[in-house]
């Protein structure tokens, strides 16, 4: 690099690092998960971590409604959560978080669409939850404050977690099984 290409503000440096550090992580991830590449698998990915999210959901519901146990099924979707969440970004190129430089004209309108859609979902989603959590107060004050915390917390982290993985999981879902290498 000259001295006249080298990124010169904080922002320029920061982009530049990003850039670097994604491409050596594509490049380790790149061999990972062959057989979980194909249109199909990540689907079924999708919908393993949309069954995951609406389980933590659900979890906020019912524990809103008295039931203690229930906090119990909050665990169990995290460990379905993760290691699916984990397998889709690795089989979908973390192409949602990617930097613009590595992305061509195509991807990036795809990404960005993605993107868009994702905040319209979060948006969307966290209405509920959030109105759950003021209105519960102001209008059952003798409520468990402990209880209508962690049913509201816990659908919010739900709504959040959505509309965050919204963007990948609409990739992963639209992108075409990739070309056969020959």
């Amino acid at each position: 690099m000259t001295a006249a290409t080298e990124p010169s503000t904080l922002l320029e440096r920061y982009q530049a690092y990003r850039v670097k550090r994604w491409l050596a992580r594509e490049k380790q991830l790149t061999g990972m998960l062959p057989g979980w590449r194909t249109r199909g698998r990540r689907r079924a990915l999708v919908v393993t971590v949309v069954v995951a999210l609406t389980a933590l959901f659900v979890t906020g519901v019912l524990c809103a409604f008295g039931l203690e146990w229930a906090a119990l099924f909050a665990g169990l979707s995290a460990l379905v959560f993760l290691p699916s969440w984990t397998m889709l970004r690795i089989v979908s190129h973390a192409q949602d978080d990617a930097p613009a430089e590595t992305l061509d004209e195509l991807e990036m309108a795809q990404r960005e669409t993605a993107r868009s859609i994702g905040l319209t979902i979060t948006q969307t989603l966290c209405v509920l939850p959030v109105v759950y959590v003021i209105w519960s107060g102001a209008l059952f004050p003798e409520a468990d404050a402990f209880r209508t915390a962690y049913a509201g917390g816990v659908m919010i982290l739900a709504t959040l977690l959505a509309g965050g993985c919204a963007p990948a999981m609409i990739l992963a879902w639209s992108t075409p099984d990739p070309e056969p290498e020959g």
